[in-house]
């Protein structure tokens, strides 16, 4: 880890007794600069303290590349000061990625959260503003992320929200065997799109030739550390629906509302609407048998998604989830098929849904992925809860 010499002292006082910030007598002659696989430790430990006390902190990410490589240590000895001078001895400065980004860990931060993120944004912003020339300033992006947030105010206008990069700590082996899962669906994904091409193309024909509109359907969900992409399936339904139909079911889905209990269905909830008025008579056979699931192959190809992992979900059943259900879009990519569509399919509640994908999180293997590719052909067979 590296240190920087501490000699200059803020134009302005903070609020140490509201938000616990050092005032300015209080600044230390060093701070320390941890390098990034320590800084992502302790931002892991951050984050899993988080999750069990509830309490929020903040993650301040400071990127500028090219100021980095071209000043080099006279810019990250300004941002440093800058720091220091409005920093708490719990809060954490390092590199987020070594040599591109630089983060602050804020711990504790209490509520409400985005209102005082915003308080030391703006502080830590106009130390940067009395430390860096303004040439630097304009090479630099900060941003605030708020974690655990169940706000609307996660995401800023305009902004792609990115929930985290890869916090896991791998070993040598452990990086082999994802390396390894990354060559099956490159492999696989193309021998079926291969082996599979005279069927793709007949359910294509039969999709324009049945209904209106476009033969793929293309739709935004999110993927891992939730990174936006375009998902694919053929189309099954009528084009120029009511897309509020499943907003609204979903919405109480998640929040556990019993009244989602839907006819001919006594064990659970289901995920997807039966008797769906939007889908067209070929989509419902497509949907039954999973063949509108198809296409995806091609995600798997360019790697937005896996073959095995947990289901994508829409951005607005994204933003109604509770934090622990958002560990289920950070750990693995979203896949073609999964633990809980090999044993509850459709036909489990939403929580039971989450708890099964975290389950294959904890316990992945390489092993297991190939159990899950082996169950799903009698899952899809079966039919069951599949609509």
């Amino acid at each position: 880890m590296a240190t920087y010499p501490v000699t200059e002292t803020t134009a302005y006082t903070p609020q140490p007794r509201s938000l616990g910030f050092r005032a300015p007598e209080q600044t230390p002659s060093v701070i320390e600069i941890l390098d990034e696989r320590y800084f992502v430790r302790m931002l892991r430990l951050e984050r899993k303290r988080s999750e069990r006390s509830h309490e929020p902190f903040a993650l301040m990410l400071f990127e500028a590349p090219a100021l980095f490589a071209g000043e080099g240590s006279e810019a990250i000895a300004g941002i440093a000061r800058a720091i220091s001078c409005c920093t708490r001895e719990t809060d954490v400065f390092g590199w987020y990625e070594d040599g591109q980004v630089l983060a602050l860990i804020v711990s504790q931060i209490g509520d409400p959260a985005c209102t005082i993120s915003g308080m030391i944004s703006a502080r830590v912003a106009r130390a940067l503003q009395e430390r860096l020339a303004s040439e630097a300033l304009a090479q630099m992006k900060m941003r605030v992320r708020i974690f655990p947030d169940e706000s609307d105010d996660e995401r800023g206008d305009g902004e792609e929200f990115t929930f985290y990069r890869d916090l896991s700590d791998l070993h040598d082996h452990q990086r082999r065997a994802k390396g390894a899962k990354r060559a099956i669906d490159v492999v696989l994904s193309l021998v079926g799109l291969v082996t599979l091409l005279p069927l793709l193309l007949l359910i294509a024909l039969l999709v324009k030739l049945t209904s209106r509109g476009p033969v793929l359907f293309r739709q935004q969900r999110v993927g891992r550390f939730g990174v936006p992409f375009t998902f694919l399936k053929f189309r099954s339904m009528y084009i120029n629906n009511d897309p509020s139909i499943h907003r609204e079911y979903v919405a109480k889905l998640i929040s556990g509302n019993a009244d989602v209990a839907q006819p001919g269905n006594a064990k659970a909830a289901t995920y997807k609407i039966i008797n769906d008025p939007r889908i067209t008579p070929l989509g419902r056979f497509l949907r039954k048998s999973s063949l509108d699931e198809l296409p995806q192959l091609v995600n798997v190809l360019k790697g937005d998604m896996s073959l095995v992992g947990p289901r994508p979900p829409l951005p607005y059943e994204f933003d109604r989830y509770r934090t622990w259900h958002k560990r289920r879009v950070v750990e693995v990519k979203p896949g073609i098929t999964g633990l809980w569509q090999v044993m509850g399919r459709s036909r489990t509640t939403f929580d039971e849904m989450v708890r099964l994908d975290l389950r294959y999180v904890r316990s992945w293997s390489l092993g297991l992925d190939f159990r899950i590719l082996l169950e799903t052909p009698r899952a899809v067979l079966s039919a069951e809860g599949a609509y």
